[in-house]
C-alpha cells in the first residue's frame, strides 16, 4: 500500500506540472462568473457587497471599488466567494448580533434583510451565471467552427453487438431516437453513450422507407482522445467518413444560441442520469472526480489546442452550476432549499437550525471531496 501512494506521488509531481496552468485558466474563468452573476443581481436588489474574491485565505493582491467592495485575488485557486454586508462568513451565515443591532440604513443595505424572493434571485444567480457563460461558450464555438453535420449512418456493425442484435443494416440512417430528432453521428453517439443498459427506440431510414428498431446499448469501457477510459453505452455501429462529405455547416446566430442550449441541456441531462445510475446500482463510482482529476483534464486539453480547453471550460461551468443547485446546505442549494422553507413556515428557520444545516452540509462536501480525490490518485497513479 505504501509503495501505491509513493508511486502515486510521483506520478502526480510530475505530470501536474504540466496541468497547473490550463487548470487554473479554466477554474478561474468558471469562478469568475459564477461569483459575477452573484454580484451583479445583488448590485441590482440594492446589497452592499463587501468582497468578490477569487480563492479563499490570505490576499495576494486586490482594490477596492467605488462602491466599497475589495476586490481580491486570495492564496487558494480552488474557488471564490462574495461576502454581503450583514453575512458572518463566506459562506453567507448571518451575523444574527450585528444584523439585530443595525440601523435602518443598515438594513437598507444588508442581504439577510432583503425579501426571500431577491435573496433567492441573488443565490441562484451563480449557477444560473454558470449555464449562461457555457450557452455562450458553445454557441461562439458553433458560429466559428460550425454545426456538426456527419450523417448518422451505419457503415459497419461489430459482430454480436447490440446494433446486430437489434436488427441494423450497413447503409441504415438513424433520424430519431426516442422521439429526438438525429441530425449527426454525435448526436447518436451522446444519446447512446449516456443510456447503457436502457431498450431506446430508432427510426431508421432503408432503401427509401423508415423502420423502427430498438436496441439496448451494451455498458463497455471507452477511450477518449486523450486516453483516458470511461464506461458508457455502446452500440456496435462503426462510421465512416465519406469523401466530399462535410464534418460540419455555417449556422447564423439563432441557431448558434439553439446549439449552446442543446449542449448544455445535454450535459445535465448527461449528470442525472449518471447519478440515477449510481442509486441504482449500474453506475460506476470510480468516474466520479475531483481536482485532480480536471487539473489533469486540463493538461490534455491544452495539449490538445485553444479549441478543447475552452469546451472543458464550458463543461465545467455546466458542472459547476449544477453542483451548486443541490439542495445541499452550504451550497446555493442549499441556501435555496433553506428559503422554500421559510417562505413555507412564514419566518426563516432558527439560527440552530441554520447552524446544524452548514455543519451536515460541510460533512457532505467534505466526503465528496475525500472520494472525488481518491478516485483522481488511483485514475492518475494507474496511467
Amino acid at each position: 500500500m505504501s509503495e501505491f501512494f509513493l508511486h502515486s506521488f510521483n506520478v502526480l509531481s510530475h505530470g501536474l506540472l504540466g496541468y497547473i496552468v490550463p487548470f487554473l485558466f479554466v477554474l478561474t474563468i468558471v469562478v469568475f462568473f459564477h461569483e459575477l452573476g452573484h454580484f451583479l443581481v445583488a448590485r441590482w436588489a440594492g446589497v452592499r457587497v463587501l468582497t468578490f474574491s477569487l480563492g479563499f485565505g490570505p490576499e495576494l493582491a486586490g482594490f477596492n471599488d467605488r462602491h466599497g467592495t475589495r476586490w481580491k485575488i486570495s492564496a487558494i485557486p480552488l474557488g471564490g466567494y462574495v461576502k454581503f454586508f450583514g453575512d458572518d462568513s463566506e459562506a453567507s451565515t448571518p451575523a444574527t448580533g450585528k444584523l439585530a443591532a443595525m440601523t435602518a440604513e443598515e438594513r437598507d443595505g444588508s442581504f439577510h434583510h432583503k425579501a426571500v424572493g431577491k435573496r433567492a434571485a441573488i443565490v441562484a444567480a451563480g449557477p444560473f451565471a454558470n449555464f449562461i457563460l457555457s450557452v455562450l461558450i458553445f454557441a461562439g464555438m458553433a458560429l466559428y467552427y460550425g454545426k456538426p453535420s456527419t450523417i448518422a449512418r451505419v457503415d459497419g456493425i461489430v459482430a454480436d453487438s447490440a446494433a446486430a442484435s437489434a436488427g441494423f443494416n450497413v447503409g441504415d440512417v438513424v433520424v430519431e431516437i426516442d422521439g429526438s430528432p438525429i441530425n449527426s453521428f454525435g448526436d447518436m453517439q451522446r444519446i447512446v453513450a449516456s443510456n447503457a443498459g436502457s431498450t431506446l427506440a430508432f427510426q431508421v431510414k432503408r432503401d427509401g422507407g423508415t423502420v423502427a428498431l430498438k436496441a439496448t446499448p451494451a455498458l463497455k469501457e471507452i477511450k477518449d482522445a486523450f486516453g483516458n477510459i470511461h464506461r458508457g453505452g455502446v452500440l456496435g455501429i462503426e462510421h465512416k467518413a465519406q469523401v466530399g462529405e462535410a464534418a460540419s455547416v455555417p449556422v447564423g446566430f439563432v441557431e448558434a444560441l439553439k446549439v449552446g442550449v442543446e449542449q448544455v441541456w445535454y450535459i445535465i441531462s448527461s449528470t442525472f442520469s449518471f447519478l440515477g445510475s449510481l442509486f441504482v446500482g449500474t453506475g460506476n463510482p470510480g468516474e466520479v472526480s475531483g481536482v485532480l482529476g480536471i487539473a489533469k483534464l486540463s493538461g490534455q486539453a491544452a495539449s490538445a489546442g485553444f479549441h478543447f480547453v475552452v469546451s472543458l471550460c464550458a463543461i465545467l461551468s455546466v458542472s459547476i452550476g449544477l453542483l451548486n443547485l443541490f439542495p445541499i446546505p452550504l451550497l446555493d442549494g442549499g441556501h435555496l432549499l433553506f428559503y422554500g422553507a421559510e417562505v413555507a413556515l412564514g419566518r426563516p428557520l432558527s439560527e440552530r437550525t441554520q447552524e446544524v444545516g452548514f455543519r451536515i452540509g460541510l460533512g457532505l462536501v467534505l466526503m465528496l471531496m475525500m472520494f472525488a480525490t481518491y478516485n483522481d490518485i488511483v485514475r492518475i497513479a494507474g496511467s
